[in-house]
This record gives C-alpha cells, sequence and structure tokens, in this order.
C-alpha cells in the first residue's frame, strides 16, 4: 500500500446511452466557467499558464501528450502524469475547476477482500439478519447463504476503487499494487467524484437502498455521463492511455458475482447518465448542478426523468401485527428498521434469472424487454411500472440467529390498482419459477420445498393499490408474522389487517445496513458516493452477447 499525492478512483464499464459531444459547459453554482485556452494538439508540451485556468493541472494541459507506457504498469511518475492530464480533461468537459490535489492508496485486490472480509465480522447480529432477509426477499441470496459474504465476493469482484469523501482520498484495487494498469477512462469518474465532493453537494438521505439509488442517479449519472463524453474525445481528439483489455486494472473473477446484489446497484450506472444528459440537453450544466440541490428521491424518477421532479414516493403506513415469538431486529442507533428497495430493486429481482443464467432462462419477462438498446438493461420494465413506494420489515425469533429461519412482510404501493394486480400475477410467476406450489387450503399461499434455496413458505395479497407480501417457514408462520394473512380458503381474508395502517413512518432516519461501505455491514460512509464499479471485461461480454442473444429470440 503507497500513498500518492494524486486524486484517484477507478470505475469501469457503465452502460453506454450514446454519444455526447464536449462542452466545457458552465461552472458550478452560478460561477462563470473560465475558458480554456486551445492548444494545438501537435504542441506536446505547451508552456504553462499564469494562474491556473479550467483545462490545466498540475502542469498538464487537457490535450497534452505525454509519454508513458500503460502496458507494463505505470510507475509512480507516469501515474502522477496520467492523473493531472486526466483532471485537467474533466475540467474541461465538465467545467468545474479542481479545489486541489487528493491522496490516492493502490492495494491489491486481495488486499481489498481481506478488509471486507474483516469488516464482515464487526457486524451485529440484527444486522446480519436484517442482511440475509432482505437479500433473500429479493431472491438473490438461499437459505444456506449470508448477504455479507455475497456482498463482499461481489464487490471484490467488481469494484476498481472508491472515493471516501470523508477520509478525503481515494483507494484503488489494483491487480498490481506496485505498477496499476488502469484505462484512464476510467480513471476519469473517479477524479470527477472527486470534483463533486469538492464543488457540488453530496450530502443525501441514504437510509435505505432506494435512497442510496436515487441519490446515485445524480452522482454517478453526471460521473458516468462525463465518462462518456471523456471517452467519445479519446476516439476523436485525444490521445488516451488505455491498456489492453485483458489486463487492466478493473475486475475479479465474475464467477463470484451475486448478480440480484449487483443488478441492484448497478441501475444508477445503467439509467443514470441519460436522466442527467436529458436534464443537461434542457439547461445545460448549470441545471445538472442544480439537480444536486434537490436531488432524485426515488429510483422511478430516474429511470423515468419525466417523473423529476414533481412524482415522488407515497407515504406508507405500517402496523405490526406479529406474535409475541417474532419481532423485527432493532439495529439500534436510530436505524431504520426496514429495507426499501424502489423500482430498481424490484426490476432487479425479475432481470437476475435471465442475466444469471446468461440469458437461457427468462421467466416472466419477454426476451425483448430486458435490453432498452444494446447494452442498457431495462429497469422500466412492465411489471414495476407504477411503483409508488415499498417497505420490508424482517422478522425473527430468539432462535433466528441460529437457525437462519426468519421471515418477512413486504408492503408495496402501487398508483393503480391495475399496476398493483399485474405485479402480484407477475411475483407468482416468478415465485413458481424458483418452484413455488400453492396451498389449496389457504388463500393466495404458495410453499417452495425445504430442499430448494428459496424454501419457505409465501402469502401474496392484493388489496386495491397495495400489494403484501409475507413470508415464513411455514404456512403456519405466515398468520403468526403478520395477524390474518393466508386465511382458509373457506374464508374471507381480514380485509382490515393490510389497509388500516395507523403508524407513519417518512423514512427520513438511518438504516445501517443502507449506509455501509463497500461491504454492505454497517459502516458510516459520510457523506460520500457508493462504491466505484470496476465491471469487469467479462461481465460486459456476457452483457454485450446477451443482447444478441436476446434478439435472435424475438
Amino acid at each position: 500500500m503507497r500513498p500518492r499525492t494524486v486524486l484517484l478512483i477507478v470505475l469501469v464499464g457503465v452502460l453506454a446511452v450514446g454519444s455526447a459531444s464536449l462542452s466545457a459547459g458552465a461552472a458550478s453554482h452560478g460561477h462563470a466557467a473560465e475558458q480554456v485556452p486551445v492548444q494545438s494538439s501537435a504542441d506536446t508540451e505547451p508552456p504553462d499558464p499564469p494562474g491556473d485556468p479550467l483545462g490545466w493541472e498540475n502542469g498538464y494541459w487537457y490535450n497534452e501528450s505525454i509519454d508513458v507506457t500503460p502496458d507494463d504498469g505505470l510507475n509512480e511518475s507516469e501515474l502522477d502524469a496520467v492523473v493531472a492530464r486526466s483532471m485537467a480533461r474533466v475540467e474541461s468537459v465538465r467545467g468545474i475547476e479542481f479545489n486541489g490535489t487528493v491522496p490516492v492508496e493502490v492495494i491489491s485486490r486481495a488486499a481489498f477482500s481481506d478488509n471486507r472480509s474483516v469488516s464482515d465480522t464487526n457486524t451485529s447480529t440484527a444486522n446480519r439478519i436484517h442482511q440475509n432477509v432482505k437479500w433473500e426477499a429479493m431472491f438473490s441470496i438461499g437459505e444456506d447463504e449470508n448477504a455479507l459474504s455475497s456482498f463482499r465476493s461481489t464487490q471484490t469482484a467488481t469494484i476498481g476503487g472508491y472515493y471516501s469523501p470523508g477520509d478525503d482520498r481515494i483507494v484503488i484495487v489494483s491487480e498490481n499494487a506496485t505498477t496499476p494498469k488502469m484505462d484512464e477512462v476510467t480513471l476519469s469518474q473517479e477524479l470527477f467524484h472527486a470534483l463533486q465532493d469538492q464543488k457540488l453537494e453530496i450530502s443525501f438521505n441514504r437510509s435505505t437502498r432506494e435512497g442510496l439509488n436515487a441519490a446515485n442517479g445524480i452522482i454517478e449519472g453526471d460521473g458516468n455521463l462525463v465518462d462518456q463524453i471523456y471517452q467519445t474525445n479519446c476516439g476523436d481528439d485525444w490521445n488516451c492511455v488505455t491498456p489492453s483489455s485483458d489486463d487492466s486494472s478493473g475486475g475479479g473473477d465474475t464467477s463470484d458475482i451475486n448478480y440480484g446484489i449487483y443488478l441492484t446497484q448497478y441501475q444508477p450506472y445503467n439509467d443514470g447518465p441519460a436522466f442527467v444528459q436529458q436534464i443537461r440537453s434542457e439547461g445545460g450544466w448549470e441545471a445538472v448542478n442544480d439537480v444536486y440541490d434537490n436531488p432524485p428521491t426515488s429510483t422511478e424518477q430516474v429511470i423515468h426523468p419525466e417523473k423529476y421532479p414533481d412524482e415522488g414516493p407515497v407515504n406508507i403506513t405500517f402496523t405490526d401485527s406479529s406474535s409475541d415469538e417474532w419481532s423485527v431486529p432493532d439495529l439500534g442507533n436510530g436505524s431504520v428498521d426496514y429495507a426499501r428497495f424502489g423500482q430498481a430493486g424490484l426490476s432487479a429481482m425479475f432481470l437476475r434469472p435471465a442475466v444469471a443464467s446468461q440469458y437461457s432462462d427468462v421467466p416472466v419477462l419477454r426476451p425483448e424487454q430486458i435490453f432498452t438498446d444494446r447494452r442498457t438493461l431495462n429497469y422500466g420494465l412492465d411489471v414495476t411500472n407504477g411503483w409508488g413506494n415499498d417497505r420490508l420489515y424482517p422478522y425473527a425469533t430468539n432462535e433466528s440467529a441460529e437457525t437462519n429461519e426468519t421471515g418477512y412482510v413486504w408492503q408495496i404501493e402501487w398508483d393503480t390498482v391495475d399496476d398493483a394486480g399485474a405485479f402480484a400475477d407477475a411475483y407468482v410467476e416468478l415465485l413458481e419459477y424458483y418452484g413455488a406450489e400453492s396451498v389449496p387450503e389457504n388463500e393466495s399461499t404458495y410453499r417452495v420445498s425445504d430442499d430448494e434455496p428459496f424454501g419457505d413458505a409465501f402469502y401474496v395479497g392484493h388489496d386495491g393499490q397495495t400489494v403484501t407480501i409475507v413470508n415464513g417457514p411455514t404456512v403456519a408462520d405466515l398468520s403468526e408474522i403478520r395477524a390474518g394473512v393466508a386465511p382458509a380458503n373457506e374464508t374471507d381474508p381480514d380485509e382490515t389487517t393490510e389497509s388500516d395502517e395507523t403508524n407513519t413512518d417518512t423514512d427520513e432516519t438511518t438504516e445501517s445496513d443502507e449506509t455501509a461501505g463497500p461491504d454492505g455491514a454497517t459502516t458510516d460512509t459520510g457523506d460520500g458516493f457508493g462504491p466505484g464499479f470496476s465491471v469487469a471485461v467479462a461481465l460486459l461480454a456476457v452483457l454485450a452477447s446477451a443482447a444478441v442473444a436476446v434478439r435472435r429470440h424475438t
């Protein structure tokens, strides 16, 4: 591990939403952007300017040639040169001046994994149960798996680095920590994250996965749009440092990726650039800057930019009606005790089987629904459009820590009765894909055999615009976790248990698992960013080839 006095984080492989042209744009929050002097591309060493104009940093112009050999890794002086020029290029694209440089550490992927493993052991039992329940509910981990371990393996395989605003530093994850190989284009995005921290407001409510993804719609959307503009210029006007695809810094073993976790986190990188580009096309970079003061309140707004900023999540009321044996784990420290996944998470739940099977299995969805274009996943699915809000409350007994026998109540609100019905039908079809069979003795009740990864009982209730999913180890446990559900078929369910809710929660406190660092454990990330994904080349190849395969099936 070597400290450096440069600013760096690697974020690789976001799916493209189309090319954009280079624009210096306006500087942050009303300050006029200083014009970048135009230098001849033939002038490999133009003179240093007076002062510190846009497009020049630490002795390098944005279009200056530098003498480096990326294929054998970057030594310290080469890395400093690449970072300085990349900073200048980020300034020229985004029209915002860096305040200064930030320390960076380079660590090996093995060391990164070891650090995450240590963090796993430092979480509370309540949080461990909470994590297991919520990711099992998403059909991401089975009964015999550990969510934190799956989270760690996914992060280790896909992360290239991260920026920590609390520490004001960057950590690069590289296969070689001494002479790291990296792509300058991927470097540009994490440089921009540091610029965001210096010049733009990035403190958001990150209390749930949905809140984190919604905030990342502007943070990662802006960063990836800058990345795309940067990449376009590399192909046209700039000489860029780009090592061969088989030895760049990004990516671990793709077999370690949990696609449910990955796809849920990936949505802001997928949809954020188009969200930001639409705002930019209407009002320029200054309008994009303004979004930081009024960030998206849901992933639905990022998936459907026309809903921003007016259509936010609806309020949800919830009353615990469980028996004394079952309770919601207390995460402590004022943390909210529920999870919230939003349209992004619900769509990831339906997309997971297709991506994980490399598109040999496509339950519920039609193949042509999976992509919006060749390399952009479709999170605006028919079965999740019309999302209004959701909360998932984990339930456990005193023995759950040892037995991993848990349950949950997942309340999902929809814009219309038809939206709710469409989701409920699609969810039942997804349950059947995972082995569920209807329980004849009980209404709207299903059972997955204990031999299967998601072996449990499920109740799927549809009451107006509300869908309520209740999960438990057995059919008998369902009504213990949520009174009145899974009624016998000869009786009517007690409708008041699903609609007569009294306690209103405004989603404003902090859920410890969702303010987590790269390992998903109870870690405060301050006011910063999500992990810097370095999507492995092999994974991108899977996505790209899958799009071709999908087209062949349509």
